[in-house]
């Protein structure tokens, strides 16, 4: 792994032919005919022991490990992708990588709806049996591992850096949760640090873990959109919410309907698609978040878009007075059901 030039490919190919210490053992010339540059022959034959110690001092600390591709932990799944990782750091519960998974992935900046979504979404799955997996970043991956910790499931931390540190550095709280009740995996070495290029790397391993990948929000050019064409290129199920045309955070997700995605309103959507990876659990049942509301509040509910909406199109559509309005507006808002946006207008979040 701390040999430069040694790739995921190149890694297993090698592999397929040598135990690592046939390799360690070999004269340069027969290196040479495998096809090795010169330059990775050298560091094969001089490794970098220093970074070689650092590693097994990490190994050697609690919760952490090392699991390989010839291990019984390592993912089945996984190993199907084209150039899945030889190696794989870990912190927190190994055999959580075993579990049946569903990733979940969206915008950094997504709306206040498309948090809710992927908290919900999350939650519900997670109480149905699924390890939710996501990639740490903020904002759709934070509110995925969130719901799935609420739900008391397992969720899987795909890190672009080493674990010895978190990135975004806001994210070390969260980071400590999901260890303490599942598990954090990157192919990257401690010491590693955030680079551009690692994160498309890291996607590949999110959408190769799981049974399905749901795209909460997403523009057209985004690292959501990746993931999601990866994981039709390893025959994932790839399953997208809808949103307004208007909406350029529904753009990407509307994109992948048109390309085949299933179009997913609620959790059913999920479970009819992956039915033979989930148990029911007995005591969830779930709940009608809207039996609070009297008739006149769900009717005006029932008016408002989840995009824009103004109060004078209220007024026209319902009958009802200005401050009638205003006053149930309120009350939507504070139960959560609406927020403001600007103009005046409000945007329906559930």
């Amino acid at each position: 792994m701390r040999t430069p030039g040694i790739g995921c490919r190149t890694f297993l190919g090698l592999l397929e032919t040598h135990t690592p210490e046939q390799l360690f053992a070999e004269p340069a010339a027969a290196l040479a005919a495998l096809g090795l540059k010169n330059a990775i022959i050298q560091a094969i034959k001089n490794p970098d022991w220093a970074l070689v110690d650092s590693d097994l001092v990490w190994v050697s600390q609690t919760n952490n490990a090392v699991v390989t591709f010839y291990d019984a932990d390592y993912p089945p799944l996984l190993k199907q992708i084209a150039d899945p990782p030889p190696l794989l750091f870990v912190r927190g519960k190994t055999e959580v990588l075993l579990a049946p998974q569903i990733a979940i992935v969206g915008s950094r900046n997504p709306s206040a709806f498309g948090l809710e979504t992927a908290f919900n979404f999350a939650k519900s799955l997670g109480q149905h049996g699924f390890t939710i997996t996501s990639g740490l970043a903020l904002g759709i991956d934070a509110a995925s591992h969130r719901g799935a910790l609420q739900a008391k499931a397992f969720t899987i931390a795909v890190a672009g850096t080493g674990l010895d540190r978190v990135y975004p550095a806001r994210h070390k709280d969260l980071a400590t949760e999901i260890v303490n009740t599942g598990v954090m995996v990157s192919e990257f070495p401690p010491g590693t640090t955030a680079k551009a290029n690692h994160f498309p790397r890291r996607n590949r391993i999110i959408s190769g873990l799981c049974q399905g990948l749901l795209v909460v929000e997403a523009a057209i050019q985004s690292g959501s959109l990746i993931t999601a064409r990866l994981a039709l290129e390893q025959n994932r199920d790839v399953f997208a919410i809808p949103g307004s045309i208007n909406n350029p955070l529904a753009r990407g997700c509307n994109s992948l309907i048109r390309q085949g995605a299933k179009l997913v309103e609620t959790t059913q959507d999920i479970l009819e698609e992956l039915n033979q990876y989930y148990q029911q659990d007995e005591n969830f049942s779930p709940i009608d978040m809207q039996t609070t509301l009297d008739l006149e509040q769900q009717t005006l509910l029932n008016r408002v878009m989840f995009s824009p909406t103004s109060v004078d199109s209220l007024v026209e559509n319902t009958g009802l007075s200005v401050e009638a309005i205003s006053s149930m507006l309120l009350i939507l808002e504070l139960q959560g059901y609406l927020e403001a946006t600007a103009g005046g207008c409000y945007t329906r979040v559930k």
